[in-house]
């Protein structure tokens, strides 16, 4: 039993969680971070999405089991490695699914409809999409944005547009650079044309060309939006230290101050992904390359602290 549930938990790739914390945009961007009721909603809506995507991802193995025998990293997963058998897999699938849509409904009618959208989008894109070039591109891209709204309905909050451009942006600077990796590693392998075919409908210069619009994109959306975030006046206690500071320092734009985190932080994934070959999963790169997850981590902190702590 241990050793089934291990297998289930690996299929379930929790490391694939950390992608919803996407949720918490609109409530960190709000101000409303520190409101316990907000807080406990989007929190729930997170958990919620985290038992969605590891039901997304246990379907997605079920159907591609005979592509990842020949995959040579996907093959040694529990389904296409014949460990996790098929009966418990379908099981865990409809019991993910049903127990999140019905906790869905009880948080929000309208996370409920995004929590349902992103289901109906993944099966199509897990069964249809993901064969169709560009596509495939925009359905993955889609799963991004939909988290965003999924975290902002529940608290009833708006999203900026720039800021909703630059996660699009975002969205699709990961993507594609997901299939640059991927058509790097699967070139370099055998029975190449046994896996996935779409991937080779990519010319790597035109991936290329991709990448560069959406990584400039996602700095200047980004860069933008801090510049209209609207004006933060110091709170009391900072008043007599802001009335120190010399005219040439002095902003009422403070969260621009951690654009250049944002910049670096693109420069890093594209170096990850052009020497490393390791665009293929965002979510094992933000952990295991120290730079980029101390980068995020400061971006993270001198946004709670511009937003929350100098007003």
């Amino acid at each position: 039993m241990v050793k089934l549930l291990s297998l289930l938990l690996i299929s379930a790739r929790p490391i694939q969680w950390l992608k919803n914390v996407l949720l918490f945009t609109g409530l960190v961007f709000t101000g409303w971070l520190f409101i316990p009721e907000k807080f406990v909603k989007v929190l729930l809506a997170t958990i919620i999405f985290s038992f969605v995507t590891s039901a997304i991802y246990i379907f997605n193995d079920i159907l591609d089991m005979p592509k990842d025998r020949l995959h040579p990293l996907k093959k040694d997963r529990p389904l296409a490695s014949g460990k996790l058998p098929l009966p418990y897999a379908l099981f865990t699938t409809l019991f993910l699914i049903i127990f999140s849509l019905f906790f869905a409904s009880n948080l929000s009618f309208f996370f409920f409809l995004i929590t349902l959208a992103y289901l109906i989008l993944h099966f199509l894109y897990t069964t249809i999409l993901k064969n169709i070039v560009i596509i495939d591109v925009l359905a993955l891209a889609s799963g991004f944005i939909l988290r965003v709204y999924a975290g902002a309905v529940v608290i009833d909050t708006h999203i900026n547009i720039w800021l909703l451009l630059c996660v699009i942006s975002f969205s699709l600077f990961l993507a594609v650079g997901k299939r640059r990796s991927e058509l790097t590693l699967l070139s370099s392998k055998s029975k190449i044309g046994e896996t996935r075919q779409v991937l080779f409908s990519y010319p790597e210069k035109l991936l290329d060309l991709y990448i560069s619009m959406f990584a400039n994109t996602t700095w200047l959306t980004y860069a933008w939006f801090a510049f209209i975030y609207p004006t933060i006046t110091p709170s009391e206690r900072l008043i007599h230290l802001w009335a120190d500071i010399p005219r040439t320092f002095r902003s009422q734009k403070w969260l621009m101050a951690t654009i250049p985190f944002v910049i670096y932080g693109v420069m890093r994934y594209l170096f990850v992904i052009y020497k490393e070959n390791e665009g293929e999963t965002p979510a094992k790169v933000l952990i295991k390359d120290k730079p980029l997850f101390a980068t995020v981590l400061v971006w993270g902190l001198m946004v709670i602290a511009i937003v929350y702590g100098l007003s």
